[in-house]
């Protein structure tokens, strides 16, 4: 889930991570049987169920085996439409000049 135990920390102090619906703080023990929700990105969430306890640390290969993925499938609509449309320079033009970065923020709506 997370790369590291502070980032795992830091999503817990602002309440992404969820233990059977209960808002888990850093030092919350899991059991078999337990359902982590983590809030990913906004409107993003991975649900996973402990299957077994570690005893010590391992890689993430091998941290596979000890929970059963629950996510929902990602909606491909909802990230598409969410893009902004990113102007294009034609190669080898430069930098945007005064002008040019007038009409960027112009567009971007600034």
């Amino acid at each position: 889930m997370f790369r590291t135990r502070s980032l795992a920390k830091q999503a817990c102090v602002r309440g992404s991570v969820r233990i059977n619906g209960s808002v888990a703080k850093p030092s919350s023990n899991v059991k078999a049987g337990d359902r982590v929700k983590v809030k990913t990105t906004p409107g993003a969430f991975k649900e996973l169920e402990v299957t077994r306890i570690l005893e010590k640390r391992v890689g993430p290969a091998l941290a596979g085996d000890y929970y059963l993925d629950h996510s929902p499938l990602p909606d491909n609509d909802k990230t598409t439409t969410s893009l902004t449309p990113v102007a294009k320079r034609e190669r080898g033009s430069g930098r945007p000049t005064k002008r040019d970065r007038r009409r960027i923020d112009k567009l971007r709506g600034g």
